[in-house]
């Protein structure tokens, strides 16, 4: 089903497309490739390879260039023809320092260009990987979606990229596409939402880099202060600082014939987006939220998008109910139950030694484990109310070890259930303390 471009859209599968040969292409006889990614906290993150170094970058329809960043000490890529530049791009703070490095050779499965140009960043503080929990080197995005039809299955955690001339769309009564419309390298979308009984037509940027459900700018339609339906919340990293803004729910979600109902909507403030040049008829961002409850074709050459909804559909939208923001700070050592040292030393058991024997015998042997740490506690929420603060360390979480956990799983942990009870065990300033608090919802 398409919406208002049915006949252009099945004129354009008919066509032999013809595109510029920059940017990423297959192998000759190569007629499309298949990768797997990680999906964390609803992004897509893939393995790319840049100038020989095996990196893991974001890939994200709503940045146009290729940015490196969050590179530590011990990580070694070559970059090369480099120039000095800044950057700006969301958050409160300015402009960032970086490098516009030209002639690069990036690799994704079979696909690769030789002539890539990153932009690369220094500033520590852009750094997704604590939060994510796992490496994050950069984001890729329009460099890579150009020159291919790509299809993302989120439920086989699979992303098929195809070379658009050998690519023909098959019959789908259950799909649903749309018109991408593409400014500046970015894809935009015209969807619908409901909130308040009103019926309000959008044009969205398809954003696979945001792992929020929606974004709008208007909130004039949708929050309200009696009752109240929302709550204020940090949103999110971006190129040139913290995000913040408000969190609510809208009624409905549009997509075409899909209904999606009480989906999270976040509404950025304004200084967050003071140093962005958007297109002008952009109300907002469709993300990972709702993206994740469908396979998703994103056809940049032939400005087409399609829809098929997943197992994933139908699942509620869940948002913090914790207040509290977790991210890795450095490592601590911990014990491995797992291992035990095999010690070659040998004792007669009539030997004062005897109770050192035993000790060795028994020691543990041990690992480093990434140290958890309250990034952020929301004003007035759970964790909040029962004293917990910005920089305290994790050490258990419901009778567990906090290392036992990936950040994802306590991410899920936190929106679960309204109700459930979190223990905590923490430490703060050499300090250890518990604290217990009830999952609750807020809007």
């Amino acid at each position: 089903m398409v919406r208002g471009v049915r006949a252009i859209l099945v004129f354009l599968c008919t066509v032999t497309f013809a595109f510029s040969q920059s940017g990423f292409i297959l192998p000759d006889k190569v007629f499309d490739d298949k990768v797997p990614f990680k999906l964390v906290n609803n992004l897509v993150v893939v393995d790319v390879e840049v100038n020989g170094t095996d990196l893991s970058f974001i890939l994200d329809t709503g940045v146009k260039t290729t940015i490196l960043f969050g590179l530590a000490q011990q990580d070694t890529v070559e970059v090369r023809d480099v120039e000095p530049i800044r950057l700006r791009g969301l958050g409160q703070g300015g402009s960032v320092e970086a490098l516009k490095s030209r002639n690069n050779r990036v690799r994704v499965g079979e696909a690769f260009d030789i002539n890539h140009t990153i932009y690369v960043v220094f500033d520590e503080s852009l750094n997704f990987s604590p939060r994510m929990g796992i490496p994050i080197h950069g984001v890729i995005g329009h460099d890579f979606f150009k020159n291919f039809v790509v299809k993302t299955n989120y439920t086989s955690k699979r992303i098929t990229f195809y070379n658009p001339v050998h690519y023909t769309y098959k019959s789908c009564r259950s799909c649903e596409d749309f018109e991408l419309t593409l400014k500046k390298g970015k894809p935009y979308v015209d969807f619908q939402v409901s909130s308040q009984g009103e019926q309000i037509p959008v044009t969205l940027l398809v954003d696979s880099g945001s792992s929020d459900a929606l974004w709008l700018f208007d909130e004039q339609t949708t929050i309200v202060e009696a009752p109240k339906n929302y709550f204020p919340d940090f949103l999110g990293l971006g190129l040139s600082g913290n995000i913040y803004g408000k969190r609510s729910r809208l009624d409905r979600l549009q997509i075409g014939d899909y209904m999606l109902d009480g989906v999270n909507v976040a509404f950025p403030e304004k200084e967050s987006l003071a140093n962005m040049e958007m297109y002008e008829k952009r109300d907002g961002s469709v993300g990972g939220g709702v993206l994740k409850r469908f396979t998703v074709i994103i056809d940049y050459p032939h400005g087409r998008m399609r829809l098929k909804r997943n197992g994933n559909f139908n699942a509620p939208f869940y948002y913090n109910m914790s207040g509290i923001t977790v991210e890795h700070d450095g490592v601590v050592v911990v014990e491995d139950k797992n291992k035990t040292l095999n010690t070659p030393l040998s004792f007669d058991t009539r030997d004062v030694n005897k109770f050192a024997a035993e000790i060795i015998k028994k020691s543990a042997a041990y690992k480093l484990a990434p140290k958890m740490m309250v990034a952020d506690v929301r004003e007035g929420s759970p964790a909040a109310l029962v004293g917990i603060q910005k920089g305290d360390e994790i050490k258990m979480v419901n009778g567990k070890p906090a290392h036992f956990f990936d950040i994802y799983q306590l991410v899920e942990l936190f929106q679960s259930k309204e109700g459930r009870r979190i223990f905590l065990q923490l430490e703060r300033n050499g300090q250890a303390f518990k604290r217990n608090f009830v999952l609750k919802k807020v809007i």
